[in-house]
């Protein structure tokens, strides 16, 4: 390795370290980190402000602050007050009913938006159904955002590195379909049922809170119908600018930022109002977490990686398939899965030409996807989705730290890991 490469991994691990073991608030360490990697010349502001491929993603960012601010006008219509009475009634009250209720919801939103845009919907729910039952919010937030990494593993759309795939692929939105939904909804029936054993001490409830929730009228809790309206149209363009976000050549991100903005002009909320939710702690780790990994990416070591082991396994296509699903699962749970994917894309568009194309070959795409989009869950800065909950977390007064959210993410993420290399088995290489 070059003193450059070697410098960058310490400087990623030092500020990863101290991030996991939250010495230092989270930010200090991803803008400590971002600024080392500036300082010893291992990145420059050219590349961490507009490279695609190792500068920050400012599509993610712009994502996250337009639906911040339509999420932060929606919640004074008294619209999540309403959606929370309604689901605890719904599941009488039963913790694990209604975590059930959640994690299959925020799975099929995010197959069909992204996962971040879903959790930043279902988490504002959590908190009030969380908090009229007397429960700790903790656990049902986890689940919830493990799946919606899950479900968005689906779909062309769900996870940001299926989009990569796809286009270095050749990838439609129903190929994601047939290859990876029915897997997909396998995981999420399995990870219903571990959810019953990993959250266990979290299904207790109080029978008297139970019964005032089923005392209360869901319909009181409109505190503003007109601006409910406005802010339901608005968010109805928006899901359906995501959804036809491909045909109609916009970003995401200039979507959310429009609905925004749109809605700002047409409802009588003050500019103050609409950004007073907006997670500005969130947005910043990401820079910083953004410019760590973009040093990574440009001093060579994704590159590096990617290459030995492409060279590790050439020519043998089930150990290729598993050695990739593996090592993009480890390397997604540590760094961000966006940059990984861009870098690993054309190493593996070239294994699967070296190996004539044929459906075995093209098993390798499938896996990249598995392990990058499943892999994000095994720690709390495997994913985007990950990050934002901790920051909506933390900002309702119960933070949840990074080995609390790992420990349950490792076994999430390595049951669903071990349960991919069997479905890659059987369905291209016993049964293709």
């Amino acid at each position: 390795m070059t003193l450059s490469q070697v410098l960058s991994v310490v400087v990623f691990v030092g500020a990863y370290i101290l991030i996991a073991t939250e010495r230092v608030h989270r930010v200090a360490a991803a803008l400590g980190g971002a600024a080392l990697m500036l300082a010893l010349g291992l990145t420059d502001g050219e590349t961490a402000f507009h490279s695609l491929d190792a500068g920050i993603d400012w599509n993610v960012v712009f994502l996250l602050l337009g639906m911040m601010v339509i999420v932060g006008v929606l919640k004074q219509t008294g619209l999540f007050e309403y959606l929370a009475i309604a689901a605890a009634k719904r599941a009488r009250g039963r913790p694990y009913a209604m975590l059930v209720m959640l994690v299959v919801i925020t799975a099929v939103a995010s197959a069909a938006l992204d996962n971040v845009t879903t959790v930043l919907l279902i988490a504002p729910v959590t908190f009030l159904v969380c908090d009229r039952l007397g429960l700790n919010p903790i656990p049902f937030l986890i689940a919830e955002v493990m799946a919606s990494n899950i479900g968005g593993t689906a779909t062309l759309i769900g996870d940001p590195p299926n989009i990569i795939i796809a286009s270095r692929a050749g990838f439609s939105f129903n190929d994601f379909l047939v290859h990876l939904a029915p897997f997909v909804v396998v995981l999420m029936v399995v990870f219903v049922v571990v959810c019953r054993w990993l959250f266990r001490d979290a299904f207790r409830y109080d029978e008297k809170r139970v019964a005032e929730v089923m005392a209360l009228s869901e319909r009181e809790a409109i505190r503003n119908r007109t601006l409910l309206w406005q802010s339901l149209l608005v968010l109805a363009l928006v899901l359906a600018g995501f959804t036809l976000h491909s045909a109609l050549h916009v970003e995401p991100s200039v979507v959310a930022l429009l609905g925004a903005g749109l809605l700002v002009l047409i409802s009588k909320v003050t500019t103050e109002e609409a950004i007073a939710d907006v997670e500005w702690e969130t947005l910043v780790f990401f820079m910083g977490l953004f410019v760590m990994v973009g040093a990574l990416v440009k001093t060579g070591v994704i590159g590096e990686v990617s290459r030995a082991l492409a060279d590790a396994v050439g020519g043998q296509p089930l150990v290729a398939v598993m050695a990739l699903l593996v090592i993009s699962a480890v390397l997604s749970a540590i760094v961000d899965n966006i940059p990984y994917v861009a870098t690993m894309s054309p190493i593996v568009a070239d294994l699967v030409s070296a190996q004539g194309g044929t459906t075995q070959a093209e098993s390798l795409w499938w896996s990249l996807a598995l392990g990058a989009d499943l892999g994000g869950n095994a720690t709390a800065v495997g994913a985007s989705a990950n990050v934002v909950v901790l920051g909506l977390a933390a900002r309702n007064g119960t933070p949840i730290s990074f080995w609390t959210f790992t420990r349950y993410g490792l076994v999430v993420a390595g049951l669903s890991v071990l349960l991919s290399a069997p479905y890659l088995w059987l369905r291209y290489f016993v049964l293709a």
